[in-house]
């Protein structure tokens, strides 16, 4: 494909990727004013960003294998029906219940297009040529994720209201399956006797969203140790174990062993997982801080992200660029590693009375690093395995970055929860106050309570807030580490590996 003729796929495929993304972050600086709206409590809060996220993991490994088997234009515009269908459900809910249903709808088609769009543009361009669209499609991620709440706020704080935070990505959507009916031309080399493992799949959506429930539930409805905490652990350790075992036996399995396990896969998953638990989880909350600690407006609240908006947009575009007109990018991933760590030990120190400035500087630095690492860690894999395995490969590092971000999304909800629980009633107490240990997991609509009670309670999340992003940046030691291990190998030049290539040659 020409230059010209790949910009006009990229045009269809990254708009269905831009409404995928934004509307999991446009709902950040919306959700206190939705939850307040709706009248749910903080753990809901929470559970609005993890059941997207959840349905996303779960069905990304196997939207990542039906791409290797059928027709990749199909299933992404299969996906953005289904991610519409979601949209307009969430935008009518009535209650949380409702809600949080259409946000599994939404997951679901998020899922394939998060795995369908990286598996298509693998399959168009070579690895060493790669890297510039891989920046390209970093800076409309970097765009959506970070530039969704201010649209966010925005919207909620104009004439049209929340609801229209669901709407607004419709119209996008169905531009791009527009789009994609006219440019894109793949086809698919699929063997015969194929079968999707779906009870792998089973015990793989089973397991996962078993340990999201304890890790959401616990410390608030029961105790991190404790029977039912056993309980819970036990079993979700049990079905992603009987889901190895299935996976280690079936002819076509939905996540297939022998690829995860391969040293740069494995060592990128890894990563993956820590950079989903620290970006989703940590930043999903700066909304909420900036709101409810700060006193901002949804749009004030949106637009104090912008620094971390800039720093994804320029380290994704710019690595990108370097990575295609050198061929070096382990560096890259190493950078982006460090400079993600430091921004999240440095916003590990905020509290109610932080300048915004400072903060404004930390999240730009974890903005650079976030752009240097996700599309890059995409690219890593994708350079050692063939073309036939492409959508395995990419959905699996996709898969493990949701599930990690889902993760990051319910544990650190419990523990703001839990902190501002605890912060709450130290204040209450010193007015005479007796709240018992329900003081955090109320209802999130400040206005509604005296001045008094609302000063305390912002104060508490604010001062609880750096704890998170203290555990993020424990996390992005354990991506640092992982990313150092991988093997710097060349990156390729042809879309697929040579018949007689096994893998890449590792560079000294």
């Amino acid at each position: 494909m020409t230059h010209r003729e790949i910009l006009e796929v990229l045009a269809g495929l990254l708009a269905a990727l831009f409404t995928a993304m934004l509307s999991s972050t446009i709902v950040a600086t919306a959700l206190p004013t939705i939850i307040g709206d709706l009248q749910g409590s903080q753990t809901q809060y929470a559970w609005v960003i993890t059941t997207a996220l959840l349905a996303n993991a779960a069905s990304t490994p196997i939207w990542g294998k039906l791409a290797d088997l059928f027709n990749k234009k199909t299933l992404v515009q299969s996906a953005i029906v289904i991610f519409v269908a979601g949209s307009i459900l969430a935008g009518v809910a009535h209650n949380v219940p409702v809600l949080l249903a259409a946000r599994v709808v939404q997951g679901l088609g998020m899922g394939g297009l998060t795995a369908l769009v990286v598996a298509i543009i693998g399959t168009i361009i070579p690895p060493r040529n790669r890297g510039r669209y891989s920046g390209y499609m970093g800076a409309v991620m970097a765009v959506a994720m970070s530039g969704g709440p201010i649209l966010g706020g925005i919207i909620v704080d104009s004439p049209l209201g929340w609801r229209w935070c669901f709407f607004a990505s419709v119209p996008i959507a169905v531009l791009s399956l527009v789009l994609l009916q006219r440019t894109l031309h793949v086809t698919t080399e699929r063997k015969s006797d194929v079968r999707i493992d779906w009870f792998g799949a089973t015990l793989l959506t089973a397991g996962v969203s078993v340990l999201l429930v304890w890790v959401s539930f616990a410390g608030s409805s029961f105790e991190w140790f404790s029977a039912e905490s056993v309980l819970y652990v036990t079993a979700g350790l049990a079905l992603l174990v009987a889901t190895v075992i299935v996976e280690s036996k079936v002819a076509d399995p939905v996540i297939p062993l022998k690829i995860i396990t391969e040293r740069t896969t494995g060592l990128a998953i890894i990563a993956s997982v820590a950079v989903g638990i620290g970006l989703f989880g940590a930043t999903t909350f700066l909304g909420q801080y900036f709101q409810t600690a700060r006193g901002f407006s949804p749009t004030e609240a949106g637009m104090l992200t912008i620094p971390m908006v800039l720093g994804t947009l320029v380290s994704s575009v710019v690595s990108g660029q370097l990575i295609t007109r050198f061929g070096e990018w382990k560096a890259f991933l190493i950078g982006g590693a460090v400079l993600q760590f430091a921004g999240f030990a440095l916003l590990g120190t905020i509290d109610h009375a932080t300048s915004l400035w400072l903060i404004g500087v930390y999240i730009a630095i974890v903005g650079l690093g976030t752009g240097m690492l996700m599309q890059n860690l995409v690219l890593a894999v994708q350079n050692t395995v063939s073309v036939r395995n492409i959508g395995a490969a990419s959905s699996s590092v996709a898969f493990f970055r949701t599930f990690g971000g889902a993760i990051g999304v319910s544990v650190l909800g419990s523990i703001l929860a839990s902190r501002v629980a605890t912060l709450s009633a130290e204040g209450f107490a010193k007015l005479g106050i007796d709240t018992g240990s329900s003081a955090g997991g109320g209802n999130l609509d400040l206005g509604a309570l005296p001045e008094p009670i609302a000063a305390i309670i912002r104060g508490a999340y604010g001062d609880a807030t750096g704890l998170l992003f203290l555990v993020a940046a424990a996390f992005a030691v354990v991506t640092l580490v992982a990313v150092v291990l991988i093997p710097k190998r060349q990156l390729r030049t042809t879309i697929d590996l040579a018949p007689e290539e096994k893998e890449p040659v590792a560079v000294s």
